[in-house]
């Protein structure tokens, strides 16, 4: 049978739904960043179809991106239908928080388990800077409404950049432990052209961040996960959480379980590798073959590889931004 060919190790799915977006980040801040013509993205029910042809082969975790998510039209026909399947244990959100206000009342009503709200500096102008055009008021009024649902946990998540907003990382903490949410610090991954800055000279590691926070924190190591990358802390007398998710200073590959859906309809079986699938050409040539898609995405497992080879010193390998990818 299918099921039993697939590769069990791979139980969390991460979905782009588009590349659009109303902010930028130090992941797209090149200027030769291209969007993709609305026909060559996945459909709703394309990707509600892919969706649930892996949480039919033993797939527990998604997590829906972009790009911005919930500039995608009628999104929430995605996360109604994805919060109703059969054995998905974890439906989360990766947002940049300034559409929560409008829509964390029927995320969580559609089965939305975790919100994670970018946020890579508490200065406005920084953010300013950083995003070109945000206002990090926003994204505030995002986080309170994400609160204000119930969702079983928030997270904040912040690239940091060595002259960028490194010296904020105490400060995160103090935020994330004031409103009561967790936080989790990445390594800037070379995906992509940058015209802006040099990623070896800005690369700032998960062990920098502990020294710094450690001036400020005690930081207890938890076997805590949520089925990712990120390796979690804890501080004593407080909820919050503290994670760091380190491609480069701690590579994480051996443990990988997770694959990504470009909202292209590309599988990616690694972030940091080429290899892939087209599972928008296998649904447009057998639509509503579900057995087919599904043999599509076993046959998948057999080339995906075994780490990726992200080289700060070097020229990206991979090409793609992460609106194109997925955060």
């Amino acid at each position: 049978m299918l099921i039993d060919r697939f590769d069990r190790r791979v139980s969390y799915l991460r979905i782009s739904v588009t590349d659009r977006c109303d902010l930028r980040c130090v992941y797209c801040m090149s200027e030769k960043m291209q969007f993709l013509p609305r026909a060559q993205l996945l459909s709703l029910e394309e990707i509600i179809q892919v969706a649930s042809c892996f949480v039919a082969l033993g797939v527990e975790k998604i997590r829906i991106t972009g790009g911005e998510p919930l500039h995608r039209k009628n999104i929430i026909k995605v996360f109604d239908a994805l919060g109703a399947l059969d054995g998905l244990r974890d439906l989360t959100l990766t947002t940049n928080g300034t559409q929560l206000p409008r829509f964390a009342a029927a995320l969580k009503a559609a089965g939305v388990t975790r919100v994670n709200i970018s946020l890579d500096t508490l200065r406005e102008d920084r953010y300013r800077a950083l995003t070109r055009t945000g206002r990090i008021e926003r994204v505030m009024q995002g986080l309170d409404a994400a609160l204000d649902a119930g969702f079983e946990r928030v997270k904040l998540n912040a690239v940091v950049l060595k002259h960028r907003n490194h010296d904020e990382v105490g400060d995160l903490v103090a935020f994330a432990i004031d409103r009561g949410v967790d936080i989790s610090f990445i390594e800037e991954m070379p995906l992509g052209f940058v015209g802006d800055h040099d990623r070896a000279e800005c690369f700032y590691s998960s062990d920098d961040i502990r020294r710094d926070l450690a001036q400020r924190y005690e930081l207890v190591p938890t076997t805590e996960s949520t089925g990712g990358p990120s390796r979690y802390f804890r501080i004593p007398g407080v909820a919050t959480r503290v994670g760091f998710i380190s491609p480069h200073s701690h590579n994480f590959c051996a443990q990988c379980n997770r694959v990504r859906l470009t909202s292209e309809g590309r599988l990616l079986l690694c972030l940091g590798q080429e290899h892939s699938v087209d599972l928008r050409h296998v649904v447009r040539a057998h639509p509503g073959d579900d057995a087919a898609l599904q043999a599509a995405i076993v046959d998948s497992m057999a080339i995906k590889p075994k780490g990726h080879d992200f080289d700060l010193q070097a020229q990206p390998v991979i090409f793609r931004h992460m609106n194109h990818t997925g955060g």
